[in-house]
């Protein structure tokens, strides 16, 4: 075979038409070998060539007698020293970290270890068995495609619906998929799929990490896996398991391509939950399958005080090390190829808070927020963080930089605890409701900042937000231990399923309160897949390992979740044709341009604007929102004036009908009742201003000023006569466990 010195850039494995460029970064080391494997199931390679190249830390060859689809790995040698942070060992098969394709999965066996596993030395002892048959293998991508007239959506974020899905999971159940394709690349791109999410307004799909993962030991002992995939050993590979070739190592990039491009046709953006702050290969005792061979002391932050042992964050037993130049750069080379080979909008950083840990302390402004920022492609798409990690100070939520949108876990928590019924809960639920501007706003931010979500992978579904009080995680095998135990959740009076018909048409009318909430609050809403037919994971709130009936949806729908469904795609009409939902700018909560209406308002049942003592009263659950439609102050893009209807959102958490003054409207208008929770199907309903709406317990209506002229459709000139005749009646009395200050 042919040996030619190559490259040191690009790393990883360049076909470039004539023969293979490999390069590889390994600042310690001092001999790297690539080993050629003929197939899956060799179990040696064929040939190993010695890199005699190195060029600033990186090592390099160019074989022009290789092809796509060949497989490989590395042996890197240098010093074993735990203690001083160095775990070389040529007896490991190493996986490329810069693998576009991966060839073979690996097979869990002692060899992958870098010490023997009954060692009374633990990872202080050197091991010399042969890793080589059971390591995983990257491939040589080839990674041409035809994108014919593809387009990026490009939806701004004030317009953005996202929809947190599984690849898997979304489509193994649906019928009117080929079976062939179900919980693969091409079903999520299938015409079912999209069509489903199309109904819905879907603008963008925000996909589970596809990276290349593997199954921890201990699950796959228990003939579990790791079905979430936050277990990342391939930054760049799209993992094989979800396509319909999972033998074919080229596959998998192929048929990712051709899903983002059929996305893209119909209009929906793809964002990659990304998993850059730890890797697949645990603390000092995991394997050692990669990054740990190549050089341990580079890509991870080890213990200042014992470089043994590794520093955690993230509660996976390492952390990647984002003060070395090279792995910072290893993570924006696999964000640009995401992005320029790939195609994909945007990224979700799974416990972002990592990325900003310089030495120790959480730096907003650290190095990895700087190359983003200037950057000029990674600036220009969506950026999501998870405001969190688990080291100290690593709750994050509202310190994000611009440019940056946050998973508003406050919004969540918040909007949780208003609709259980939890009192002092009304003033924050008016912010979160709103765009949550005091965590936004003083950065120079938007409403759009805040991603807004009530559930989502980790945890209850929203199904089971409203049928248990505690966690049920049985399955999982851990004694019910793993999983959140706080989760703000309420079964409504019995636990898990049951036959009271009260019950469950409350757990109904709950459902339908959070959804609403969701899709009308101010920010970017992210919906979970399965919510909207109510999904149910029997309680538990920690499936990660899951990979079976209890996450895959269950497309065979009953009359209730056909019911829910349908009231999903009427709330999100709503949300999509209203831009007084979708404000690019907060609130001023007061009077503009000479009007005498804000463009804010809070309300008591009373139908005035509530007081500082309102605001304090710890027991009120009760609220009414009014947005002026002709008061958005924004432009669209061809810079005509924004104007809406405006809206009237009333919201009763409280265990008791509310008696509702609606507020006055503009002369020759009246309310027009659009949406109410209580019940699934309303007659239609118009009140004018001064009018007393019965706004039941725990129920939400939502409300449009029309001109009177035009409501004859839907009421009769006789009934708008009730209605007047109506407001100049006494006001009910308002329960009295729900009295304001100002009421009693």
């Amino acid at each position: 075979m042919r040996v030619w010195p190559g490259r040191p850039f690009p790393l990883g494995a360049t076909w470039d038409g004539a023969g293979v460029n490999f390069s590889l970064f390994a600042e310690n080391a001092t001999r790297v070998s690539l080993c050629l494997f003929d197939g899956p199931d060799s179990t040696r390679e064929s040939a190993t060539i010695t890199l005699r190249e190195q060029t600033a830390n990186v090592w390099h060859v160019y074989l022009p007698d290789v092809v796509p689809g060949q497989l490989y790995g590395y042996r890197v040698d240098g010093p074993f020293d735990p203690t001083n942070g160095h775990r070389f060992n040529v007896h490991k098969l190493l996986l490329d970290p810069y693998a576009k394709a991966i060839g073979r999965d690996l097979e869990w066996d002692p060899s992958l270890f870098g010490y023997p596993l009954d060692s009374p030395e633990a990872d202080l002892a050197f091991d010399e068995r042969d890793s080589a048959e059971f390591a995983p293998l990257a491939a040589v991508a080839d990674t041409s495609f035809v994108w014919g007239d593809d387009r990026a959506p490009l939806t701004p974020w004030h317009k953005t619906f996202i929809y947190e899905v599984h690849v898997k999971g979304f489509t193994k159940l649906m019928p009117e998929v080929p079976e062939k394709v179900r919980g693969t690349y091409a079903g999520l791109a299938s015409e079912a799929a999209i069509e489903h999410m199309k109904s819905l307004g879907i603008t963008a799909v925000e996909l589970l990490p596809i990276h290349y993962h593997i199954d921890d030991q201990f699950l796959t002992d228990k003939g579990r896996v790791n079905y979430w995939g936050y277990n990342t050993l391939g930054f760049f590979a799209p993992d094989p398991r979800y396509s319909t070739q999972p033998n074919d190592p080229l596959a998998a990039v192929r048929e990712f391509k051709m899903m983002v491009r059929a996305l893209h046709a119909a209009g929906i953006e793809v964002i990659l939950d990304v998993v850059y702050n730890h890797t697949a290969e645990g603390q000092q005792q995991g394997p050692t399958l990669s990054f740990r061979g190549i050089d341990n002391a580079a890509y991870y932050r080890l213990s200042p005080e014992d470089p043994r042992y590794y520093m955690d964050f993230t509660g996976c037993g390492n952390t990647f090390n984002m003060s070395q130049p090279h792995v910072l750069q290893l993570i924006m080379d696999s964000l640009r190829y995401w992005v320029v080979d790939m195609h994909v909008d945007g990224f979700r950083f799974d416990l972002a808070s990592t990325l900003a840990r310089e030495l120790y302390e959480v730096d907003r402004l650290g190095a990895f927020f700087d190359i983003i920022h200037q950057d000029p492609i990674l600036s220009q798409v969506k950026l999501i963080a998870e405001p969190w990690d688990v080291g100290p100070g690593g709750y994050q939520v509202g310190y994000f930089p611009v440019l940056w949108t946050e998973w508003n876990g406050m919004y969540r928590d918040n909007v949780r605890r208003f609709w259980k019924g939890e009192g002092g809960t009304v003033s924050e639920f008016a912010t979160r409701l709103t765009g949550s501007s005091d965590l936004y706003q003083q950065s120079g931010r938007a409403p759009h900042a805040s991603i807004n979500f009530i559930t989502c992978h980790d945890g209850f579904t929203l199904r089971d937000l409203v049928s248990y009080n505690e966690k049920h995680n049985e399955d999982n095998g851990e004694d019910n231990r793993d999983g959140a135990s706080n989760n703000d959740s309420w079964n409504c009076g019995a636990e898990g399923p049951t036959d009271d018909p009260a019950i469950n048409a409350l757990r109904e009318r709950q459902m339908r309160n959070f959804m609403t909430t969701l899709m009308l609050s101010q920010g970017a809403p992210m919906l979970l897949a399965g919510d909207e037919i109510g999904h149910t994971q029997n309680g538990n709130n920690n499936t990660y390992c899951q990979d079976n009936e209890l996450t895959w949806l269950n497309w065979n729908l009953g009359d209730d979740q056909k019911r829910f469904l349908d009231f999903t795609r009427r709330v999100a009409e709503i949300w999509r044709e209203h831009p007084v939902f979708q404000r690019r700018k907060f609130f001023q909560g007061r009077a503009l341009r000479g009007s005498e209406i804000k463009d804010l308002s809070f309300l008591m049942p009373s139908g005035e604007e509530m007081s500082d003592e309102d605001w304090n009263a710890g027991f009120v659950k009760c609220l009414g929102v009014r947005l002026a439609g002709d008061l958005i102050g924004d432009v669209d893009e061809r810079g005509e004036g924004v104007v809406d209807d405006t809206a009237l959102i009333l919201l009763n958490a409280h265990h008791e009908s509310i008696p509702f003054t609606l507020p006055t409207a503009k002369d020759g208008h009246v309310w027009r009742r659009v949406l109410e929770t209580y019940e699934d199907d309303q007659e239609p309903w118009i009140g004018e201003g001064g009018v007393v709406y019965d706004l039941k317990d725990r129920s939400m209506a939502v409300f449009f000023t029309r001109d009177l002229s035009e409501t004859q459709p839907d009421l009769s000139a006789k009934q708008v006569q009730v209605l007047r005749r109506e407001a100049n009646t006494p006001s009910p009395a308002v329960p009295s466990a729900h009295k304001t200050s100002h009421e009693v």
